[in-house]
């Protein structure tokens, strides 16, 4: 496996599965030239996933075209309740893709090498997946016919149904949320070593800052590195982690990458200053008290009135203040609300609205920062409030 995956959400010309006649050469063209980039610089791991929009089938057209012995393919197919609609989902990828159109190739080398149930981010879709007659049990059989090299799980889901789905000993890798910014799933992590899986890391560009449109204060204080340099260094040096997906717009979204690859030699030099840096700046701008503490007493976003989802906005809050992430900051408030199971809970605008302070400060008796939360949360609001994003725009 790579240590760097080239991850397929970028680069399709459309989220919404248009037909053969509506696709563009301009957009055709462009990802044979990001396809090219990649089999030359030996990014042998492509991934996609049926939900991607055109990526599916416009993948199928341009891997003729730049042939790679040593190519590795994963595609992902969603949980279903209905076991049958699931392997619908799993032989249109096929077709899409160009390996053989059904179940009923024969032509091993044309397999599916990694397939992933794809958001397996609440308890009914990990078990929808494992129950008798499931989703699992589909694969598993495709997986048994030669078609399926290995079955893993990607995931958004919150810490510990992430650790049940690894102590089910039913997968052989999974695809979740880690980098420098967002390190809640490190047990996972380590979980997963334990059980021999596979570690896939989603998005550190996208999700873990928006670094391709860094503020200047995380620029200034990653130097002499980009940002997404420094992230993809750390990433790629914790202990368990195998690949990193990143995603690209045009062939030249690549170039950092390759950058931090031929620096991994001298990540043991070149992080420690950064991460003392960026330490610092939060220590200064949060103080220690509160980030020792912030969490403690905080509901779950279900648990929460109006479910605004507090861990996820105090954790902007702390983004923006530590390292100026206005801008991710703003498009996951404007997430929330808009995303379902991919990004639970809602934000603060609701909030003197249709949920009072007397409701917050109910389920915040467990919090030392209970009388200062509902200030932040209106702050978030006023610098963050009235826009939603849709989640396939930024997901």
């Amino acid at each position: 496996m790579p240590i760097l995956s080239l991850g397929g959400m970028r680069f399709q010309q459309s989220w919404k599965d248009l037909p053969v006649d509506q696709i563009k050469s301009e957009s055709q063209f462009l990802l044979r030239s990001i396809i090219e980039r990649a089999v030359c610089v030996g990014m042998h791991h492509i991934e996609t996933a049926r939900h991607y929009g055109t990526s599916e089938r416009q993948l199928g057209w341009t891997f003729p075209l730049f042939p790679d012995p040593d190519r590795i393919l994963q595609s992902k197919i969603p949980p279903y309740e209905n076991a049958n609609d699931f392997e619908a989902e799993l032989s249109q990828s096929f077709e899409r893709l160009g390996l053989g159109g059904s179940k009923s190739c024969s032509d091993h080398r044309h397999a599916l090498d990694l397939l992933a149930i794809h958001g397996i981010n609440s308890p009914e879709h990990l078990e929808q997946t494992l129950r008798p007659g499931g989703c699992m049990e589909v694969a598993r059989q495709w997986q048994r016919d030669g078609h399926i090299g290995h079955v893993g799980f990607s995931t958004h889901a919150s810490l510990p149904l992430i650790l049940a789905a690894i102590e089910s000993d039913a997968f052989d890798y999974v695809n979740l949320h880690w980098y420098f910014i967002r390190q809640d799933n490190e047990p996972a992590i380590i979980a997963a070593q334990a059980h021999d899986m596979g570690v896939f890391l989603i998005s550190p560009t996208d999700k873990g800052g928006h670094l391709h449109t860094p503020s200047e204060q995380l620029r200034e204080l990653c130097s002499p590195l980009d940002p997404i340099v420094f992230n993809d260094l750390f990433c790629l040096t914790q202990n368990g982690v195998h690949t990193i997906s990143v995603g690209a717009s045009r062939p030249e979204d690549l170039n950092l990458h390759l950058e931090a690859v031929g620096l991994l030699d001298q990540a043991s030099i070149l992080l420690p200053p950064i991460l003392e840096r960026l330490e610092k700046q939060r220590l200064e701008a949060l103080g220690d008290s509160w980030l020792t503490s912030w969490r403690q007493g905080l509901p779950e976003w279900h648990h929460t009135p109006g479910e605004i989802n507090l861990p996820v906005l105090l954790w902007l809050h702390n983004l923006m203040k530590s390292w100026g992430m206005k801008g991710f900051a703003r498009a996951r408030y404007g997430l929330l609300g808009n995303a379902g199971h991919w990004f639970p809970g809602h934000n603060a605008d609701a909030l003197d609205i249709s949920v009072s302070e007397a409701e917050l400060a109910a389920v915040l008796s467990q919090s030392p920062w209970a009388e200062r939360i509902p200030s932040l949360l209106r702050d978030l609001k006023d610098q963050l409030g009235g826009g939603a994003i849709q989640r396939l725009q930024v997901e």
